[in-house]
């Protein structure tokens, strides 16, 4: 046994102090407030936040492009703006991005920014985590849109069905990005779910029970559980595919024994939650702008959020409403007919809530409550035309025509990406420290919601006519004439009234010099608990001092 003659270490009592930023070096947080480094190292959530917000109005420029590209080519008979194969790669991006670049990541800047402070939590759980799911977001999305100058994008629709999305049909490398790129995308999205789960259920400030979170919050939390689990299907598919393209496997080809039905269930297993993980973000919206616009509490608070989390637990259960030609069989297709029937229900509770909160109200038309009251109009109108698809001899008639694409549009478009509008409106203030001009944004809005009924309202016409989706072009002679100049016009009122919303961010003036540290909550909001306001916009460092939450 070896002694020594150094003294025992000596454990000093009472409060130390510690500063791990000086201790933990590169891994430290950081602390810069000004200057591009401090938005590109950021682990701050409400910077996360509006980055996420930015980028997804970036993708929506490109996206809209090619939708203005998808509709020149269709404007006349025999169109030429774009080859064959140029129009499948263009439409095939168009819905990549929409879905994948623009409505959820545009979820995801309202859940980074506004749920941590929702609940009273300095920032998410893990702030260094919710930066690489930012990065790694944009890594997928830049990586997606490379495949424009590598070898031709992906070409096989953005549900990838196979075998069109096998080396047979598509030889290009494009729909090996979309593979890979989905992936990468798939685990921002992952990581993302996990931290805002773990900070809504253990960081919620000490009396913010979950039934005193507010139905924004309550969607957030019920879209990053459906994100838990509809995540993991997407990328086993992607897998799958990336083998069969890459490494000569078999599991979509039907030459070797493979089902032509796996991709089918595998996307739709997925595809139809993610539906829900598009819309139930702007119903969340809506629930905060119509109570705020109304001068009242939101009506039956409690059915608005079981009614989401049932959303959540049914949107399991209709995925193959979209396999109804498909060869099922006639129980399968029984059964999810009746599912289908039977969601409707949960969305048509919180329709009525929204309609008795504005009942008896004093109403404010604000460019907000415009966004939010055309929201709730437009998804209605998509949800009817979608119950149709429950009716399996309907469904046959409609099935890959131009009425499942004006049904689509109507609840992404009119339901998510308008109520997404109107929580920018919203929340503007408390981003940026001032509004954004109403003149122009209620303009912006008739303008927005004229061209999209002109654009979508026909293609229903369109459909029930016999027009199918994803076709180059059509004869003189088959009467789309008229309703497809129609839709082309509509496309380009809505581009206008996109440009209007960039215009107005740009024209708006800016914060004042020195804004108050508090104030009244933004447009007449209820503060819950009363006490000292918070600074709008809030800082970028939180205090830690007495910070206790659980």
């Amino acid at each position: 046994m070896t002694t020594t003659s150094e003294p025992p270490l000596q454990l000093t009592a009472g409060e130390q102090l510690v500063r791990p930023s000086t201790s933990l070096g590169v891994f430290s947080r950081p602390r810069g407030d000004t200057g591009w480094k401090s938005w590109l190292f950021t682990v701050d959530h409400k910077r996360i936040g509006i980055m996420y917000g930015a980028a997804a109005l970036l993708f929506l420029v490109i996206g809209g492009i090619e939708a203005l590209l998808i509709r020149l080519q269709l404007a006349v008979p025999g169109g030429n703006v774009l080859s064959e194969d140029a129009y499948n790669q263009v439409f095939t991006m168009h819905g990549v991005t929409m879905v994948f670049l623009v409505i959820m990541p545009m979820a995801a800047a309202f859940a980074n920014y506004l749920l941590p402070l929702q609940i009273g939590a300095r920032d998410v759980a893990f702030p260094r985590l919710n930066a690489f799911s930012l990065w790694a977001f944009l890594a997928g999305g830049i990586f997606l849109n490379t495949s424009w100058f590598l070898g031709g994008a992906p070409d096989g629709g953005w549900f990838g069905y196979a075998p069109n999305s096998g080396l047979v049909y598509s030889p290009s490398n494009g729909m090996d990005f979309y593979a890979l790129g989905l992936q990468i995308a798939g685990i921002a999205s992952l990581v993302s779910a996990i931290n805002l789960i773990t900070t809504v259920l253990n960081m919620r400030t000490p009396g913010m029970t979950l039934f005193r979170m507010p139905v924004l919050t309550w969607m957030l939390l019920v879209v990053q559980f459906l994100l838990l689990f509809a995540i993991p299907v997407i990328t086993v598919a992607l897998f799958l595919l990336s083998f069969d393209r890459l490494f000569d496997a078999n599991f979509f080809n039907v030459a070797a024994g493979a089902d032509p039905l796996l991709w089918q269930h595998l996307f739709w297993i997925f595809g139809h939650p993610e539906v829900y993980i598009l819309i139930l973000p702007a119903f969340g919206i809506m629930s905060e702008v119509i109570p705020v616009f109304s001068r009242k509490p939101i009506f039956g608070y409690p059915f608005m959020v079981f009614s989401g989390i049932a959303i959540g637990f049914m949107g399991w259960g209709v995925w193959a409403h979209h396999m109804f030609t498909s060869g099922m069989g006639p129980v399968s297709v029984a059964a999810f007919s009746l599912s289908t029937m039977f969601i409707a229900v949960p969305t048509g509770v919180k329709i009525l809530n929204w309609l008795a909160t504005m009942w008896g109200g004093r109403i404010r038309l604000t460019t907000a409550m415009l966004y939010s009251v055309g929201a709730v109009a437009m998804f209605t109108i998509g949800g009817l035309s979608g119950v149709t698809h429950a009716i399996a001899p309907a469904d046959t008639q409609q099935t890959d025509t131009y009425y499942i694409v004006a049904h689509f549009h109507y609840v992404i478009f009119g339901g998510s990406l308008m109520g997404m509008l109107s929580g920018i409106y919203f929340w503007w203030p408390k981003m940026f420290g001032h509004k954004l001009d109403e003149k122009l944004g209620k303009i912006g809005f008739w303008v927005l919601l004229i061209g999209f009924n002109l654009t979508f309202g026909p293609m229903h016409i369109l459909g029930l006519q016999g027009m199918s989706r994803r076709i180059h072009s059509y004869a003189a002679d088959s009467g789309f004439n008229l309703w497809n100049m129609f839709a082309t016009v509509g496309s380009f009122v809505i581009a206008v009234g996109v440009l209007l919303f960039f215009w107005n961010i740009g024209v708006s003036p800016p914060p004042p010099p020195r804004a108050p540290p508090g104030g009244a909550p933004p447009r007449g909001g209820r503060r819950p608990g009363g006490g000292a306001p918070p600074p709008t916009p809030p800082p970028t460092k939180q205090k830690k001092k007495n910070d206790t939450q659980r």
